[in-house]
């Protein structure tokens, strides 16, 4: 499964619109929401746990240990609406197309996600999280550097 950010920049590129789902769940057109959380932000977490790079130990000190599952993610839900908005930003302008909720998906979509950060801040760690907007833009520059 792709990101949705790959799945709205492809829809953008080729159609001129971004594919919406209408209002379902209680929340409306495109206001469902996710914590939409930035890969490099997951190197990082992993880099904390494993402590290498800025989280290694100094010397003298032992490696720390931890214990527990924890949420990683932003802790900030945001709509499938904020996300096209973000990427229009980037891309430029584009339709926003509401389309009906697929019947199959009734019943087993999340229509809200949002990572509780209270286990991992409690671990001590306490990385800020790249707003969506900051990580779509930091996305497509990386893409256009590299000649993607």
């Amino acid at each position: 499964m792709a990101s949705v950010i790959h799945h709205f920049t492809k829809q953008m590129k080729e159609t001129g619109k971004v594919r919406l789902f209408c209002g379902t769940g209680g929340y409306g057109n495109g206001e469902q929401r996710r914590d939409f959380v930035y890969v490099r932000d997951l190197a990082r977490l992993n880099m904390f746990f494993a402590g290498i790079g800025p989280y290694a130990p100094k010397d003298g000190e032992a490696p720390k240990v931890y214990r527990g599952v924890v949420n990683a993610g932003t802790g900030a839900s945001r709509s499938f609406n904020d996300v096209a908005k973000a990427l229009m930003a980037v891309h430029g302008e584009a339709e926003i197309e509401y389309i009906p909720f697929p019947a199959d998906l009734e019943g087993r979509y999340q229509h809200f996600t949002e990572a509780d950060m209270t286990g991992l801040r409690a671990l001590g760690c306490d990385l800020e999280p790249t707003g969506l907007e900051e990580g779509i833009v930091e996305t497509y520059e990386t893409m256009r550097a590299i000649g993607d």
